[in-house]
């Protein structure tokens, strides 16, 4: 595994987790890849099914209380995904498919667009092997 992307891995896919540990949980493991955003130095890639996914989650009984306690608005959070996430259409079904039909359109992007995904998802992580042989690294963190 990678501690960070390289040049041929500079595009990334971030799947709703990293994206709440980057833009609200402020996780020290996920400070890395909020730097290399802010520089500008990965290409987030995302599509609309992705950015609806991570409004439905902040609405969740469990995460409003942790946006209060942050200081944090579902605004603030959906304004820093749209500055750095570049949306794009969404991609065909790719040829490996994950056991949780909700992290497919993940799986589906990265191999579309030959990206790193990062996700702490069991189910996507447990699809590394299947995805290194599209020449996809799957990994929680950069």
């Amino acid at each position: 595994m990678r501690a960070a992307p390289d040049a041929h891995h500079r595009t990334v896919v971030l799947d709703t987790n990293i994206v709440l540990d980057v833009f609200v949980f402020n996780d020290a493991a996920a400070q890395p890849l909020k730097k290399a955003l802010e520089a500008g130095e990965l290409e987030w890639l995302a599509t609309q099914a992705m950015r609806d996914e991570l409004e439905r989650v902040l609405a969740y009984p469990q995460i409003i209380p942790r946006l209060a306690f942050y200081g944090l608005a579902t605004g603030d959070v959906l304004a820093a995904f749209d500055r750095h996430a570049r949306l794009i259409e969404a991609s065909a079904k790719a040829s490996v498919t994950c056991s949780d039909p909700d992290d497919q359109k993940f799986i589906d992007l990265a191999v579309a667009a030959k990206a790193l995904l990062l996700s702490k998802d069991r189910h996507v992580l447990s699809m590394r092997k299947r995805l290194l042989a599209h020449g996809i690294l799957a990994q929680p963190a950069i």
